[in-house]
């Protein structure tokens, strides 16, 4: 099993992230429960991703009309494509995530590898069968959290039957319910990574 882990802790905290907290207790459990299993991460944080412009865009659609996948522009998309889990780590930042997830999102999804259209709609192509969205927030969460949403739809096209999500929220409203909350929150990311 690969279990593909997108990290896009994006904190001033850096290594005290409470998003990074979150993602690490549902991947210790993972890990532990699943011995065999391989960890992939791709660490938004790092990489230069650059938002699809026509000329990337030109250039995926005359690959994709040669069905030629193999190269740079679909890297992420045969990454993401093959895994058989896929977890996904943010901050829940104005009203959804950072802008560089929403660029991933942009370079995985690509008509023909993730996902393809029919006469009936959209079907997806993808491998996984869970994908969990881990995130924290300084404010209670909504029952329409943008980011939960966002992800379910695209599980839906990508063709990934399970969804599951984790949210430690309140963070921001009294520092001394912060351990209790955080610690609530990553208990529920253990038993959700034990029977990932």
């Amino acid at each position: 099993m690969k279990m593909l882990y997108v990290d896009c802790c994006i904190s001033q905290r850096g290594p005290e992230s409470r998003t990074r907290a979150l993602a690490g207790a549902f991947l210790s459990a993972f890990r532990e429960s699943h011995p065999g299993a391989e960890t992939e991460t791709v660490s938004l944080e790092t990489m230069d991703l650059k938002p699809l412009l026509p000329d990337f865009l030109n250039r995926r659609d005359a690959l994709k009309g040669r069905k030629a996948f193999g190269g740079p522009e679909y890297a992420l998309a045969r990454q993401f494509q093959a895994a058989d889990a896929v977890a996904v780590a943010a901050p829940f930042w104005d009203l959804s995530f950072p802008s560089v997830l929403r660029i991933y999102i942009e370079h995985i999804s690509a008509i023909g590898l993730t996902y393809h259209y029919e006469a009936d709609g959209c079907h997806g192509d993808c491998k996984a069968r869970r994908l969990a969205y881990l995130s924290t927030g300084g404010d209670v969460e909504q029952a329409e959290n943008l980011g939960v949403l966002y992800w379910k739809q695209l599980c839906a096209m990508f063709g990934i039957p399970r969804f599951d999500h984790v949210f430690a929220g309140g963070l921001d409203l009294d520092p001394g319910r912060v351990p209790a909350l955080m610690e609530a929150a990553c208990e529920g990311a253990r038993q959700l990574g034990r029977e990932f």
